[in-house]
């Protein structure tokens, strides 16, 4: 079905893959009673129950020091601590660094998506947030749809023009340089190996300008309109989920579930998302929450049955991705950051366990994230918070 380039002969890559649900899923649905790998299912983990020897589920694990409300889904790939309060700069999010270390070995080094919204959790090592792409129609266009020529040609006048600006500001630096403070010459000297890195992201988008985009061979997604259908949003996204990897068009994702407009079209479900997971333990509004949070999963099983089907290399699209899937609240109810439920699927770990950490002095996430970039092959140790490598 698919035509890549250069990638018959060649050993498949890995990847990772983070998916946040920004409202949590509930603890009492969500965990097992007893840690192991004989642990008893549970009706969310009954949802993915075909895929139970393909993933590890974890309780926990979380960031220290996170702010109240919803403040923690800006630092949930981050790790950065006080997220919210005065002064607060965020850092680079895992996606980022991992791209980071990787290089442009993909035509997008990494990808931020979202079920709604250009808001992400993806940040630059200045703490700079990265828009997300929202419309399953245009990213499905900007990685496999040839442009017009008149499209190529304005993408390639605005690669050169940002070459210009560049080539200005080094030949000012060299003024600068000699009538400013040795304090200042050091911030110019940061300032400007940001400005070299620069330079070096366009030289390597000038060279995949000129390559062709893979050729895949579905029909383009229509976007669903109607923000309501949670289901419809995240199945569209999750849909180009294979294709992307399939194609190395990126090698790192992250996604972000949103869902704060209107009552979900989901049966049995009268009332807003947000509102439900604030529940105040209301039988009726339990349930209905638990609706919705069970299509999330089964658009997530749906997902895994997608990248366990096709073969690549001697395994699975499956096997050389790991995907990861949680949310920054442990308790949504409660906005409690702590606890946060985690499922790690994929790669070639040894899962089919549930590994439940101190549940009061949680493992730093962040030891999780660099067990994930070590699979990737990058040599690291030590991201945000992290103490040590989650093993298992």
């Amino acid at each position: 079905m698919l035509e890549v380039f250069g990638r018959a002969a060649e050993t498949p890559p890995k990847r990772a893959v983070f998916i946040c649900n920004t409202l949590g899923f509930m603890p009492s649905a969500w965990y097992p009673k007893t840690p192991g790998r004989d642990y008893a299912s549970t009706p969310y983990l009954d949802v993915l129950q075909q895929h139970r020897e393909r993933f590890t589920l974890f309780s926990g694990l979380s960031h220290p020091d996170q702010g109240g409300e919803h403040l923690c889904e800006m630092s949930w790939l981050s790790g950065a601590r006080n997220p919210g309060r005065d002064g607060f700069q965020n850092s680079i999010s895992i996606d980022q660094f991992a791209a980071q270390q990787l290089g442009s070995v993909t035509r997008f080094p990494t990808l931020a998506l979202s079920t709604d919204g250009p808001k992400s959790q993806s940040y630059t090592e200045n703490g700079v947030m990265i828009p997300a792409l929202d419309r399953p129609s245009r990213i499905f266009a900007k990685l496999f749809l040839k442009g017009s020529p008149a499209e190529i040609e304005l993408t390639r006048r605005r690669l050169q023009d940002g070459a210009s600006i560049l080539d200005a500001l080094a030949d000012q630096r060299a003024q600068m340089q000699h009538r400013v403070s040795r304090a200042d010459r050091e911030t110019l000297d940061r300032y400007f190996e940001s400005v070299r890195k620069a330079e070096r992201d366009l030289q390597e988008a000038r060279a995949w300008q000129e390559r062709p985009k893979p050729h895949v061979d579905v029909p383009p997604p229509k976007d669903q309109p109607d923000k309501a259908d949670l289901v419809g949003r995240i199945d569209l996204l999750f849909g180009l989920v294979p294709l992307i990897l399939e194609t190395d068009s990126s090698r790192i994702l992250s996604i972000v579930i949103q869902n704060n407009h209107g009552v979900p079209l989901i049966d049995g479900v009268d009332a807003e998302h947000h509102n439900l997971s604030h529940h105040g333990r209301d039988p009726k509004k339990i349930e209905q929450l638990q609706r919705i949070e069970r299509e999330i999963l089964a658009c997530f099983d749906r997902l895994l049955s997608s990248m366990g089907e096709r073969m690549e290399g001697p395994g699975t699209l499956m096997d050389h991705t790991l995907t990861l899937l949680g949310s920054n609240l442990g308790n949504a109810a409660a906005h409690d950051p702590r606890n946060n439920p985690i499922l790690l699927a994929g790669g070639t770990l040894n899962h089919g366990h549930y590994l439940a950490y101190d549940p009061v002095r949680n493992q730093p996430l962040s030891n999780l994230y660099l067990r994930m970039t070590q699979y990737l092959g990058i040599e690291n140790d030590r991201f945000a918070s992290s103490t040590n490598v989650l093993q298992w």
